[in-house]
């Protein structure tokens, strides 16, 4: 498979593996009972800090968990003044380092910028990924080439979808000019792949604002294919088809003799059609010949229509928050609608003004479902703007005959906190709970269990395994038999961490101990 090559590549390559482990931590939470210091129990997030970094503090709780993730990236126009951020160890990325990235012409290694800046990003997201999971990511015509080459070296060539077209505003400022350089550009792109090439995406269809009768249309056909021509009703055409290969003709005509015979009487063909469906999931075809000798075959009620990759139905920018590059909430809400099923959950690692959770909120309220967000915003405006349109979108907004009601929902909103590690060593300002949160699922890749009072080393049992983290923030531990004296778990196996061990190593095989030394058999993600 050819692949792209780029000033950095080699440096960025394993970048994700490199970058420090921040821990979270909940600066407030938010329902319809407003603002409030206490934990809400909310599995809806808003997170401000460097979404590199984030994703990564997300990686022990949401490994291999979401099922969405849609992002909207800096689209490296020229004009939107981003900045490479990325303390990636190399000493040409390193000049990069707090420079706003310029305008093509004037910058000439813009592109390498921004192929640094997305593709351990783009690593991370696969990581988060669900195996059936799929990620949308909007883009334009300035980047959209170099996205596609590293999105099919990430995710695998295979595990393209679909490239997504969605209509934007278009300035008419050529109509004063008889010559133009280019035409103006009337879409942008949202790209879609898979996690793996067996996830089955749904149908993908769009409401009608009118629902559509069944109805009954000519079985015959113009195109002519001898194959297609069979006998039916005494009828053998010359020219032209039939619709359909004759076993399914002949089954659609039984489906027809049956339907006559038994519920003609009792039940209209269009409400047959639907009860039939709903308790099979069987669409039955039908053909009949009517009363003027003309072959049909049945055409079901529509409720919808299909779409396909053209959603030039629908604008791309949205207008809530007066925000810049603000995409439209109906545009995220169809890719809910299609995609997250209730209680799954949907990721925006560039959140911007929060759109992701309001489409969210809109989702859960009208069918009652209890789909998750995640939203990542670097900016200082996460909590003014991100978080405030949420809280907004929550209680209800506007006023007079423009008032929209709450959706109600919940979130709590987060900080970047510490590093886990800092010099190699664990970090004194990172809580023991949380500590002990990445150790145990570094071991297991499961939540820590509720700890137990009589055991407070005790991170938990998994696979026959119990697993103990002795540690103390300002004293050094010792694996020694009167902490083995203090296990009161039963257990196939044990893996015990501490600073130091001075039992035999005919002891730790005889207890089936694994001893692990803190911090350097603490485990890196």
């Amino acid at each position: 498979m050819p692949t792209l090559n780029w000033i950095g590549k080699d440096k960025v390559l394993n970048h994700h593996l490199e970058v420090p482990f921040h821990v979270l931590e909940r600066q407030y939470s938010f329902d319809e009972a407003g603002k409030h210091e206490e934990d809400n129990g909310s599995e809806n997030m808003i997170i401000h800090g460097d979404n590199l970094l984030a994703l990564k503090s997300l990686l022990p709780k949401y490994e291999g968990k979401i099922k969405c993730i849609y992002i909207d990236p800096p689209y490296n126009t020229g004009n939107e003044n981003w900045v490479y951020n990325d303390n990636v160890n190399d000493p040409q990325i390193q000049r990069w380092l707090h420079q706003v990235v310029g305008k093509e012409g004037e910058d000439l290694s813009r592109h390498d910028k921004w192929l640094c800046m997305m593709y351990p990003r783009l690593k991370l997201l696969q990581r988060l990924l669900a195996d059936d999971g799929v990620i949308f990511i909007s883009i334009d015509v300035f980047e959209y080439a170099h996205l596609k080459c590293i999105m099919d070296e990430i995710f695998g060539i295979a595990n393209f979808r679909n490239c997504i077209a969605v209509r934007r505003g278009i300035k008419n400022v050529q109509a004063q000019f008889e010559e133009v350089q280019a035409l103006s550009l009337g879409h942008e792109y949202i790209y879609l792949y898979s996690k793996n090439t067996h996830a089955k995406l749904p149908k993908l269809s769009k409401p009608l604002e009118l629902a559509k009768a069944g109805k009954w249309d000519t079985f015959w056909r113009g195109t002519d294919r001898p194959t297609m021509r069979y006998r039916i009703f005494d009828a053998l055409p010359t020219s032209g088809q039939w619709r359909w290969e004759e076993n399914r003709t002949r089954k659609a005509m039984k489906n027809y003799e049956i339907y006559i015979a038994q519920y003609a009487d009792k039940i209209s063909i269009d409400d047959f059609f639907i009860e039939h469906l709903m308790a099979t999931n069987e669409k039955l075809d039908f053909v009949r010949k009517n009363e003027n000798g003309v072959i049909q075959y049945y055409v079901p009620p529509q409720t919808g229509k299909l779409l396909s990759d053209n959603w030039m139905d629908i604008l791309l920018s949205g207008s809530f928050a007066g925000f810049d590059t603000e995409k439209n909430v109906l545009l995220i809400q169809r890719i809910i609608d299609w995609i997250v099923r209730p209680g799954e959950i949907i990721l925006d690692s560039f959140a911007g003004s929060g759109t992701t959770a309001h489409a969210v909120l809109n989702m859960n309220k009208a069918d009652g479902g209890n789909r998750k967000f995640i939203c990542i915003e670097m900016m200082d405006y996460a909590d003014t703007i991100t978080a405030e349109r949420v809280k907004r979108v929550i209680n209800g907004y506007g006023e007079g005959k423009k008032a929209v009601d709450g959706t109600g929902g919940n979130f709590s909103y987060y900080e970047l906190g510490e590093p886990l590690l800092v010099d190699d060593k664990l970090n004194n300002a990172v809580s023991t709970e949380k500590i002990r949160e990445y150790i145990y699922y570094m071991e297991t890749k499961q939540a820590l269990p509720e700890a137990a009072a009589e055991e407070p080393m005790l991170l938990g049992v998994y696979h026959g395994a119990a697993y103990y983290f002795n540690y103390e923030k300002d004293a050094s531990t010792t694996l020694n038999a009167a902490f083995l004296k203090s296990i009161k778990t039963q257990a196939e196996a044990y893996v015990i961490y501490a600073d130091t061990c001075v039992l035999s190593e005919n002891k730790l095989q005889q207890f089936h101990i694994t001893f692990k030394k803190i911090p350097r058999d603490i485990a890196r993600l």
